[in-house]
């Protein structure tokens, strides 16, 4: 069989360009529809939906708000309120423990029993002070530090004038060891502890000051012997055989 084109070639040519236009046109109609459909999705969502959205939460907010206005003592059940009403409180609370430093100077002894402290740990919870440290002039000191710190006293104002307390309770030493200090000296390590006066580091002991009292005697020989050797002298029996 024999086909003879008659149609010539820029015929055909011109036939292509016309299907090619309108499949072009087709889609471009066709997305076109589709991107207006979706502007008008677009526009009920945020003109329509979004609306009743927000007059439904407008509802909410103001039925949740008279609610709340009705709640018996609600600035107490109001966490943040609440917590910043005890701000001031927490703060009035707070321990002064900045005041340990005049207890080092007041119970620490001059030369030649002078202690060297390396290492201080305060437990609130237990209400005690560990103390390590170390002595150059060995046990003689130690013991010196120890009855200083049990002869000590806090005074400080309070609400009924002017008022001391025992400062320890308690006082205990332990760990002892002879080691070298950084210059290569022979010096006794210790560790020291005891139970401290609340008033120590309460904020409502004002001008606190920790005081020494040794009975009036502060010398070192009177500190470095034991108190249970002195006591007061026995009385007579009356009326014995």
């Amino acid at each position: 069989m024999i086909e003879i084109n008659l149609v010539p070639d820029v015929k055909q040519e011109l036939i292509k360009a016309q299907r090619v236009r309108a499949t072009v046109v087709s889609f471009s109609i066709l997305i076109g529809f589709i991107a207006a459909a979706i502007v008008t999705l677009l526009a009920i969502y945020a003109f329509g939906i979004q609306t009743v959205r927000g007059v439904v939460a407008d509802d909410a907010i103001d039925k949740g708000g008279k609610q709340l206005a009705s709640v018996e003592d609600l600035s107490k059940t109001l966490t943040i309120q609440n917590q910043l009403t005890k701000i001031s409180g927490q703060h009035d609370d707070k321990k002064i423990d900045s005041r340990i430093f005049d207890l080092l100077l007041a119970v620490i002894p001059p030369s030649p029993n002078d202690v060297q402290i390396s290492n201080l740990t305060i437990d609130a919870a237990a209400g005690t002070i560990e103390m390590e440290g170390q002595a150059s002039n060995s046990y003689a000191a130690v013991e010196v530090f120890r009855k200083t710190i049990e002869g000590a006293k806090v005074k400080y104002d309070g609400t009924d004038g002017s008022q001391e307390v025992i400062l320890a309770s308690n006082v205990s030493t332990g760990d002892t060891s002879y080691g070298e200090d950084s210059t290569g000296a022979k010096v006794l390590r210790f560790t020291l502890t005891f139970t401290y006066a609340s008033e120590l580091f309460s904020p409502a002991s004002k001008n606190a000051q920790v005081v020494i009292s040794t009975n009036g005697n502060a010398t070192d020989s009177y500190l470095g012997v034991p108190k249970s050797i002195f006591v007061d002298r026995a009385v007579d029996i009356q009326g014995g055989n």
